[in-house]
């Protein structure tokens, strides 16, 4: 009986050339732990006098390569604060150049920061460094929402690309188990709203009046605030953990080796829930603050249910429940995009997920407390 024959290896061998200032390594034969002890001199020898934006190397040439091979070819442009480009490498070869990089990126040791120092200068050089991340957050920010709503637009275009069972999945995360601790918060903040301004309103004899301040605060602003922070405690929160978890097992990256787009089955969905929800959290939230204000104002003022509903008939337009209302789908697309953006930059470490999470929280209440106030001022201008 015949059987297969074995598989020869050849041993690594080293070539260097000069090409335009630039020394070529051409890597022969296969790198493995077997046979790359033969070209250590070579390539320490290169380490040490050529400098590494000047070392290019040729992959046309090699065999297989194992990571003992990829650190050795590695090592030759290993700097700290030196990037592996294209620059570096010229030939093709199926899994040399991913596995080198790689490796690069795990071993590298670089020297710790100095700590930073005390004094204007370097507070200056801290904040300026601040402001700079915060615009290239902010300028990710708007590429990733224009890339979702181009992904919506082309969906409208192609409704069978929509992923109805993730969008209802996340409606029910979204909505459906926010709801008791929105409706809970809400009754609080709205009794809280009424114990204090009853009791400062009845100083001044006008008690009756805490029924337009309970109903203006809470239709206007606090209901939707509320919601709106929740969202971004909550549901933002575990948009980043399921997106980033997904992302460091590699998963995403399988969706795409799949043809799949992985904003239409990850991200839409979910933008779609919250914008959806957040108008229903936000009603919700409405009704219990209203009733918290309303019992506070029973117990305390002793402003009977029928008074205070018959008044906040009379004395409310509906302006006020619309213009919170307006508020609560914009609210849930910040909060969406910003936990669906965090999670798809998480890197391949834990310390990354913890690190996109928090951000993402301190980013979507950050945003929606801005977008409220310029919602303030627009309604101010339009006297609404």
């Amino acid at each position: 009986m015949k059987g297969k024959p074995a598989k020869t290896e050849t041993g690594a061998r080293v070539v260097l050339r000069e090409d335009a200032g630039n020394t070529i390594i051409e890597a022969h034969g296969d790198w493995t732990i077997d046979t790359i002890g033969r070209v250590d001199t070579a390539i320490r020898n290169v380490e040490a006098s050529v400098e590494p934006d000047k070392i290019v190397i040729d992959l046309s040439p090699l065999g297989r390569i194992d990571t003992s091979g990829a650190y050795m070819l590695g090592r030759a442009t290993r700097r700290c604060g030196v990037p592996d480009g294209d620059f570096h490498y010229v030939g093709s070869h199926p899994t040399a150049r991913r596995l080198i990089e790689e490796i690069r990126r795990r071993t590298q040791v670089c020297p710790p920061d100095p700590p930073p120092g005390f004094g204007f200068g370097n507070a200056l050089g801290r904040l300026g460094a601040g402001l700079e991340a915060a615009a290239a957050e902010t300028i990710d920010t708007i590429g990733f929402f224009g890339q979702t709503i181009t992904t919506g637009l082309r969906t409208l275009v192609h409704p069978s690309r929509f992923r109805l069972t993730s969008a209802i999945w996340a409606m029910e995360e979204v909505g459906v188990n926010a709801m008791p601790i929105v409706a809970v918060l809400s009754f609080f903040i709205g009794a809280v709203v009424a114990y204090m301004g009853a009791n400062l309103l009845a100083d001044f004899g006008f008690a009756i009046f805490s029924v337009e301040l309970i109903g203006i605060s809470v239709l206007r602003e606090f209901a939707v605030l509320i919601t709106a922070i929740l969202l971004a405690g909550r549901s933002d929160s575990a948009f980043t953990a399921s997106i980033g978890a997904m992302k460091m097992q590699q998963e995403i990256d399988a969706m795409r080796v799949l043809g799949l787009n992985p904003f239409e089955v990850l991200v839409l969905p979910r933008v779609v829930a919250c914008v959806l929800m957040a108008p229903l959290l936000t009603f919700a939230a409405m009704i219990t603050g209203i009733f918290g204000g309303m019992l506070v104002t029973w117990t305390a003022q002793d402003i009977s249910p029928a008074v205070f509903i018959a008044r906040l008939h009379s004395e409310l337009d509906w302006s006020h429940f619309w213009v919170g209302m307006s508020k609560a789908p914009v609210f849930g697309l910040v909060v969406a995009i910003v936990g669906c953006r965090q999670g798809m930059k998480v890197a391949g470490d834990v310390e990354s997920l913890g690190r996109r999470v928090t951000a993402s929280v301190v980013q979507s209440i950050f945003i929606v407390i801005v977008v409220e106030a310029l919602f303030a001022m627009m309604y101010l201008e339009l006297g609404i």
